[in-house]
C-alpha cells in the first residue's frame, strides 16, 4: 500500500508535520486556523486521549487542512479515526491489523519502525513510507542514512526528539519526506487558548524547514 501522490504531496510540501495533542474539542477550530496561517496546514492529532476521535471529526471537513491520526494502536482505534475523518493513519510501531483496517478503508497509513527487520517486514506489506520512532533515541539521522542506504525505495518521516536545534540533520538526508514534531503546539497555549503564540511558533518552523530546504 504505497502512500498516495496527494498525501505524500502534501505531506513533502509542509516538511515539519505537527503532532497534536488537542484534549479540549473545543480548541480544535482555534488550533486549525492556526496551523493553517502559520504555513503548516497538516495535523497529527495523537489518539492519546479519550476524544481525539473528537477533534478529528470537528477538523475533518475543512479543506485547507489534511488531518490525520497518530498513535493508533489498534485496529479498533483505526476504524474509530477513519470513522472520525482521517485522511491518514500514523502509528508509533508496525501493527499488521493496523495496516490491513487502513488498506481495507483506502486510507494511507504510515507505521513506525526502529530496525531493519521492521522495515522489511513493512515492505513485505507493501508499504513504501515508514514512520522512523523514536528517533532521537533510535541513533537519529545517522541510523536513518544507514537504513535508507539498502533500502534506497523507502521514505522515512522520523518523529521523538526533534526540534529547531537538530531539523537540518534530518532535512538533509533525501528519503526523509517530512519529519514530525510537537514543539510548534505548546500545551500550555493551547489550553490557555492562545493561538497566537501557536501560530507565530508554526510560523517560524516554516520558515526554518524552507531555510533548510527550500520548497519547489
Amino acid at each position: 500500500m504505497t502512500l498516495d501522490a496527494s498525501t505524500r504531496s502534501t505531506l513533502a510540501a509542509t516538511t515539519v508535520i505537527p503532532v497534536v495533542v488537542c484534549p479540549d474539542v473545543s480548541r480544535a477550530d482555534g488550533l486549525a486556523d492556526a496551523l493553517v496561517a502559520g504555513g503548516l496546514p497538516v495535523a497529527e492529532v495523537t489518539f492519546r486521549t479519550p476524544g481525539a476521535h473528537t477533534v478529528v471529526s470537528a477538523i475533518a471537513d475543512r479543506d485547507d487542512l489534511l488531518v490525520g491520526a497518530g498513535t493508533i494502536v489498534t485496529a479498533a482505534q483505526a476504524e474509530q479515526a477513519i470513522k472520525a475523518g482521517a485522511r491518514f493513519i500514523i502509528s508509533p510501531g508496525l501493527s499488521e491489523p493496523v495496516v490491513a483496517t487502513c488498506r481495507a478503508a483506502g486510507v494511507p497509513v504510515i507505521p513506525g519502525i526502529a530496525t531493519a527487520t521492521e522495515l522489511l517486514h513493512a515492505l513485505d506489506l507493501g508499504l513504501d513510507t515508514v514512520k522512523f520512532f523514536p528517533a532521537k533515541t533510535s541513533g537519529g539521522p545517522a541510523a536513518i542514512k544507514a537504513l535508507a542506504a539498502p533500502f534506497g525505495t523507502v521514505s522515512f518521516m522520523p518523529t521523538g526528539g526533534i526540534s529547531p536545534a537538530n531539523l537540518a540533520d534530518y532535512l538533509a538526508i533525501t528519503q526523509v519526506l517530512a519529519v514530525g514534531g510537537s514543539w510548534m503546539v505548546d500545551a500550555r497555549a493551547l489550553a490557555d487558548g492562545d493561538f497566537a503564540a501557536i501560530r507565530q511558533a508554526c510560523r517560524a518552523a516554516r520558515e526554518l524547514a524552507d531555510s533548510i530546504r527550500p520548497r519547489v
